[in-house]
Parts: C-alpha cells; structure tokens; sequence
C-alpha cells in the first residue's frame, strides 16, 4: 500500500458514535496521519486507525462506521453487524464494542484496532452485496494477514521489539564502538560526518562494509590538512584507535590506527567539509565510484546526492 489513502469520504454532520459504546483510559504510544487518516499504536503494542480512517480504506462514508458501533449491541441484530461479528469469530475474536474510546492530547478518539479494521474491511469487499466497495477490495488484497498491522507500525515508527532497525544497525553499532574512543581534546571524521550519514540513510543510502563515507572524507581531509600545514596552525594530528563490528570485513585488522584532529580546527574542517568536500563534488564523485563498482543501487545515489544541500 502506498502512503496515500487515495479515497476521502465525504464529512457528515452526524454523530460519529455514542459515548456509552465504552470508555477505555489506554494511553497511545505512536499516533500518525497519512493525507489525514489517522492512525496510532497503543501502549501495549496493538495498532489501530481512527473511525474516519477505517471508512476510507473501506470506501465508505464516515457516519456508515459510525452506525456499527452504534448498533453493535442491539438485540435486533442487522445482518451487517451479524456479518462482521462472524467473521471476527472466525479468527477467535469476540468483542464487546468495535471501538475504544479513549483521550488524547485533550482529543476524544474513536479507536478502531487491527482486528475489526479487517473484519469491516473484509465485510465491504465481499459480503456487501450491492455495497460492496472497489476500494475496499483494493485494500482489503493489500492489508489482509498481517498487512495493515504491519503498515500501521510502520507509518507510525513503532518498533515492537524496541531494536534498531535492520538498515540502521551497521551505524548504531559502528558509533557503539568509536563513542568518546577520541582522546579529549581531539574530533574525530567519523563522528563529524554522523549527520551526514543519517542524511543519506533517510533517503536510502546506509552505511555497510562497502559504503564507508568516512573514510572518503578522512582521506581527502588528511591530504589538505598537509597541503596546507595546518598542524602549524591548530596543533598536531595524532592516532587513536577505531574498532569497526565484527561482522565487518575491516574488523580483522582492528583496531585502525585513524587520525583525530585538534579540536581548534574544527571550525576549519567544517568549512572545508561544506565547501570543498561537499561543494566541490568530491562526495559526488565518491558515491558515483560506488556506483560504478556497484556496491550502491544506482536510483538511490542519485537520490540520495540530489537531496543533500550543495552537492547536486
């Protein structure tokens, strides 16, 4: 599913649900909108989508979801509602409401969680009859099993198991071991370069054995730090010891013998950093050599070089 819920219902000026459909203090963790269907995660982990969010994955107006909760304990059951609770029995789920009401940030919210948003959505792409909704069924193919849930924690940046990301690791656990491994008084590339590498992971581009940025700017940085003298200037360079992950390739000749620099030149290194590494397309040509050696995906770099400032 693509982060556009492409269908908005229509607002009615009805009202949504009752409040005596249940009243339940759970606090949210993660709330989100996409084009404004909200979204969120409770603290215990289970995802949901706001009422008007659930009507536009089904394709329905607002005041339709409504009428569910609000007819959802009758004794006179309306075949809709008898059609959604089966299909909820189904997968062993009964419920005393379809929706949680709870507060948050001074708002009252209709919470709709994972299970009877696909009850509902299922119900409107097949057992519909005449109802049945085009974009339900669209939506229904692409959130079924573990799809929605999955779409919700992600839009929403829920880790359920509270770990770093697959694609962040490598950088969590490089700063793990290089974190305060300067000697007082020193900066480090690596650490230098950090914003620049979130940067790039943001739009695609993560650090690994092959793509080692910092290495590309050590290199350059030495060479104009001896150019021109600058050890007469700030101080003298010195070594210190730089410890890559295991899992690294480079990891076999730990620790790397890497310059840090004088802390009073770091003025200097960001200037020269901004101007001459990033303005002078020496990063452009570091990522397009990458490229060429195919250790990146060509449409990311390009990407990736395009959204950081000045180096396009």
């Amino acid at each position: 599913m693509s982060n556009e819920v492409k269908y908005m219902p229509p607002k009615s000026t009805q009202k949504e649900i009752g409040g005596a459909q249940g009243n339940f203090d759970l606090a949210i963790e993660k709330e989100a909108e996409v084009r404004g269907i909200g979204m969120g995660v409770f603290k215990d982990g289970t995802p949901f989508l706001h009422q008007r969010g659930l009507a536009a994955l089904c394709g329905v107006e607002n005041a339709h979801i409504g009428t569910i909760s609000s007819q959802w304990n009758e004794v006179d059951q309306k075949p809709r509602i008898s059609a959604i609770k089966d299909l909820l029995t189904s997968r062993g789920v009964v419920l005393d409401s379809p929706h949680i009401e709870t507060l948050h940030k001074g708002r009252k919210i209709y919470a709709y969680t994972d299970d009877i948003c696909l009850a509902i959505l299922e119900y409107y792409s097949f057992e519909a009859g005449s109802n049945n909704k085009t974009e339900a069924l669209k939506n229904f193919r692409t959130l079924a099993g573990n799809g929605l849930h999955d779409f919700i924690y992600a839009q929403c940046g829920y880790d359920p198991n509270k770990s770093v990301p697959e694609v962040w690791k490598q950088f969590h656990d490089r700063v793990s071991l290089v974190y305060n491994s300067c000697p007082a008084g020193y900066f480090s590339i690596f650490k230098e370069i950090a914003d620049m590498i979130v940067h790039l992971g943001q739009h695609g581009l993560h650090i690994d054995e092959k793509f080692v940025p910092d290495i590309s700017v050590g290199g350059s940085w030495g060479a104009y730090w001896t150019e021109t003298k600058l050890d007469e200037k700030f101080g003298h360079r010195k070594k210190y010891d730089h410890n890559y992950p295991s899992y690294f390739p480079q990891a076999l000749s730990n620790p790397q013998s890497a310059w840090c620099y004088p802390e009073s030149g770091l003025g200097e290194f960001r200037r020269w950093f901004r101007e001459a590494y990033i303005g002078e397309g020496k990063f452009k040509k570091y990522v397009e050599s990458k490229v060429k050696q195919m250790h990146l995906p060509s449409s990311f770099a390009m990407l990736a070089i395009g959204s950081y400032p000045s180096a396009s």
